[in-house]
């Protein structure tokens, strides 16, 4: 948690790394993610950078995996999705042979597809031909059969002829083609015939063309195929119908053959007699037979080489985007004059600097350079990134601070409060022991299950928001359960344990005669309270309601003020680390008085009402008739007034000398205006002159008696970087320009104390709004609606469905609709009504060179 209060310190290093080790050393800093690399070549252009060449080829070895792998899943080959180790990239040695492994694949594969779209195309063409010769023998049958009747003929024109042809060119048309093909009926001429396969959708557009090219004067036959046909490219499915066109004259035979050829109809050659054509047939298929067993050779092959494939696929894969990564890194980096030193800038956390050193003499050695690589930290005025080191726990917390803000370079952070405050002002707003019990086991699932979970690699969204804040859930639904038991509240329901503090001083009669009864706490209470939260009894009473307003009310005012200060207190840790001193007399001290000396006073005036006055008491001014109201004295006491309507025995004040006490807050705190306004502006011009006669010359240079050596080689100025908490300095400023801030910042302030004390309101209005819907839902599904009073057996049954009614409306509205507005609220009182005591969250954020976040980053793209 130490990690925690604040950032990390950073330095600013420069990199002296020998060409030949640079891939290798960028490579282990890489795996180990420690450094951010600066560009170094930010005016060159991206296509003139010196290892642009080696992202080309990158480039490329990514195309031809992506290939591979489209083939690879085009087969429904199954992949390793996750490596239990990922490999580490290539040396360059190895980079050769990976290129030219991945070449001969690609080649490989592309020679199996390629020949299996050959053979494919060869058995399509086989396929038609056989339905060609089959399908058209009927029509060969049934025009030598002899003449049809001219009714038989006319119904097998087509249905254009039948409508744009008179009946007697109709007629004289079937006359030429019966005496062509029976010479005793005439010797007009011989009948020709084209027969082929055509796609089906395009046979009307087919057949409307074949008409108006031969003026009617073609009698077309078609047949669609049964079963579709596969596209030897693609492997999809087509359907396609054979056709056969009869005419006569050559001139008509070459339209034809120009209209089969712009529709890409496939002609086949079909032989005139019947014989030929079942010999043809019967070769047809024996080629089939033989083409389909060279076609299942091929596949099993092809299935062979894509499984060996399939295993490597992944870690050819993890091993090109590494490469990919290194080379885009080093193209951040600058050639010295000689040529022979490549130059880096980074910032890296102080506490890494030795395992930075580490990678880069690993990187030499693994290459076997004699010159070692090394790295000298430099000074420089610039704010270094913020970088907070987290595990799996606190990971959630800080990411609900970094999406407000990013802290400035080393302030204080407020994640490591906020993981306890967090979930306790949610508890807070949420407080229903059984709603918080569903939270608790969920979180406890996520985080029992994470590593079955993060295994599985689930792509929804809200889910992986759900399971990213696991720890989150699970603190939210312990405190939810912690607030319940103090509320007293299960499922709207109270529990007795202990047993009530409140006695029935009525006798059978009196309670049987009366539905209402009043309890007077003289008579009916015991001496000593409920042991553990809310008395049960309340649970019957009719001014429950009433009661727990002003419980949870004046608790919501007591929190929300103690969290302010806490707040107000957080910023002399920034106050003294950047050693700002003024700022605490001037800032810090004017904040915190002014704040306690209004609303810590009402918030002492809530607990001393709370422990001087009760019913039990034996002194009338002290009972509960003579209780002032803290909100009417907090109002007296800013108006300078006294109330008139005061009861007879009793007093406006709780203690002797309240009001000379209310004189002395509320001009102590109108003194601390002032001081907030004009303390600060004042302190700057007075130190100005000072300062400005007394700065000694800064040097752009690192002098040579400034620097240290560091075990492992590692150069390092005695002051490595400026703390100053944050780029903004007021030196330059007017003094115009100051009071104009500082009087923002005054005001702002001022009114905001009493603005962020109401919005604490709403632990109070969340609390009372959830626990109310929570007891209507119980009463109008079981109790009123569909359950089963005493007596009323029949209901019972009917109660069973029922219940699952009511859990289904407790999970979707109780527990997932105002979980997710508790969780708002509460994320906008930690943002606003803390933070801003404290945090301003102008830094940016730490993104060091590591192939897991880039991996992450690019599947998450993807």
């Amino acid at each position: 948690m130490g990690a925690m209060f604040r950032s990390e310190e950073m330095a600013l290093c420069q990199l002296f790394i020998q060409p030949e080790a640079a891939y290798l050393s960028v490579s282990e800093l890489g795996e180990t993610g420690t450094v951010q690399f600066r560009d170094l070549n930010a005016e060159v252009n991206s296509f003139q950078r010196k290892f642009v060449n080696e992202v080309r080829r990158c480039d490329e070895m990514e195309r031809k995996l992506r290939y591979i792998e489209a083939e690879v899943k085009k087969d429904n080959v199954p992949t390793q999705d996750h490596l239990l180790e990922l490999p580490r990239a290539p040396n360059p040695r190895e980079i050769i042979d990976l290129e030219a492994h991945l070449d001969k694949t690609e080649n490989d594969i592309l020679e199996l597809s390629q020949n299996a779209v050959n053979l494919k195309s060869n058995y399509l063409e086989l396929t038609e031909l056989r339905h060609v010769l089959e399908k058209t023998q009927i029509f060969f049958t049934e025009v030598g059969g002899g003449l049809h009747s001219q009714a038989s003929l006319d119904s097998n024109i087509s249905s254009c002829q039948q409508e744009e042809v008179n009946d007697s060119i109709t007629r004289a048309l079937i006359n030429e083609e019966a005496n062509a093909v029976h010479p005793t009926a005439g010797t007009r001429g011989r009948l020709e015939f084209v027969a082929g396969v055509i796609n089906r959708e395009r046979v009307p557009a087919f057949e409307r063309m074949l008409w108006r090219i031969s003026r009617g004067n073609v009698f077309l036959r078609q047949n669609e195929l049964d079963k579709p046909l596969e596209d030897p490219s693609t492997g999809n499915a087509i359907y396609k119908t054979v056709f056969v066109a009869f005419f006569q004259g050559e001139q008509l035979k070459s339209r034809i053959k120009k209209v089969c050829n712009g529709f890409h109809a496939s002609l086949y050659p079909c032989p005139n007699s019947h014989g030929e054509r079942q010999d043809m047939v019967k070769g047809v298929r024996t080629r089939l037979e033989d083409l389909n067993l060279v076609l299942n050779q091929t596949q099993d092959h092809r299935q062979r080489v894509l499984h060996n494939v399939a295993k490597e696929l992944p870690n050819w894969s993890i091993m090109v985007r590494k490469m990919k990564a290194i080379y885009h890194t080093l193209n951040l980096f600058n050639m010295d004059v000689s040529k022979k030193c490549l130059i880096g800038e980074c910032w890296v956390p102080v506490q890494d600097l030795t395992i930075v050193q580490n990678c880069l003499t690993e990187g030499s050695r693994l290459c076997g350079s004699s010159i070692p690589s090394f790295l000298n930290v430099i000074h420089t005025d610039e704010d270094p990134p913020t970088f907070n080191r987290t595990n799996k726990f606190t990971r959630g917390f800080q990411n609900l601070i970094d999406a407000y803000g990013v802290a400035s370079y080393r302030e204080a952070n407020p994640a490591l409060y906020t993981i306890i405050t967090f979930p306790f002002l949610f508890g807070i707003m949420f407080g229903d022991a059984g709603h918080g019990l569903i939270l608790a086991l969920f979180g406890a699932y996520m985080i029992i299950c994470e590593k079955q979970l993060i295994a599985k690699r689930i792509d929804n969204e809200i889910w992986n928001i759900f399971f990213g804040g696991r720890y989150i859930i699970l603190l939210m639904g312990l405190f939810s359960i912690y607030t319940g038991v103090i509320y007293n509240d299960v499922f709207s329901k109270s529990v007795n344990i202990f047993g009530s503090s409140w006695e029935n001083p009525y006798d059978y009669e009196t309670l049987v005669e009366e539905e209402t009864h009043q309890l007077d706490p003289i008579s009916a209470f015991k001496d000593s309270p409920y042991p553990l939260g809310l008395d049960p009894a309340w649970q019957l009473g009719e001014n429950k309601i009433i009661f727990l307003n002003s419980y949870k009310m004046k608790l919501s005012i007591v929190i929300g003020v103690v969290h302010m200060i806490f707040g107000v207190c957080c910023s002399i840790i920034n106050y003294v680390h950047f050693k700002k001193y003024a700022s605490i007399l001037l800032e810090f001290l004017p904040q915190l008085v002014f704040l306690m000396l209004l609303f810590f006073y009402m918030v002492c005036l809530i607990v001393m009402k709370w422990i001087l006055y009760a019913a039990t008491n034996d002194d009338f001014s002290r009972g509960s008739t003579c209780a002032p109201s803290v909100l009417i004295t907090f109002i007296n006491m800013m108006l300078m007034s006294s109330s008139s309507d005061t009861t007879e025995g009793c007093s406006e004040f709780m203690f002797t000398g309240q009001g000379t006490v209310q004189y002395v807050c509320v001009f102590g705190a109108l003194a601390c205006v002032p001081v907030m306004l004009f303390g600060k502006p004042l302190y700057i011009i007075t130190t100005r002159k000072k300062n400005q006669s007394a700065s000694p010359v800064v040097s752009n240079g690192i002098p040579s008696q400034d620097i240290e050596l560091q075990p492992g080689g590692i150069a390092s100025p005695s002051n490595t970087v400026s703390e100053h908490g944050g780029g903004h300095s007021v030196e330059d400023e007017a003094f115009s320009e100051i009071m104009i801030h500082q009087g923002i910042h005054t005001i702002e302030y001022v009114l905001s104390t009493v603005s962020h004390t109401a919005s604490y309101l709403r632990l109070w209005a969340l609390s009372l709004a959830h626990a109310q819907l929570s007891e209507v839902l119980w009463e109008m599904v079981l109790r009123q609606g569909l359950g089963a009073e005493e007596g009323e057996y029949v209901k019972s049954v009917i109660l069973f469905f029922a219940f699952g009614a009511w859990a289904l409306f407790t999970l979707a509205i109780l527990v997932m609709m105002e979980g997710l507005s508790a969780f708002l609220h509460t994320l906008r009182l930690h943002w606003v009504e803390f933070m801003s005591k404290f945090y301003t969250g102008d830094g940016y954020i730490f993104q060091p060179f590591c192939f897991k976040t880039i991996f992450e980053a690019e599947d998450a793209e993807d």
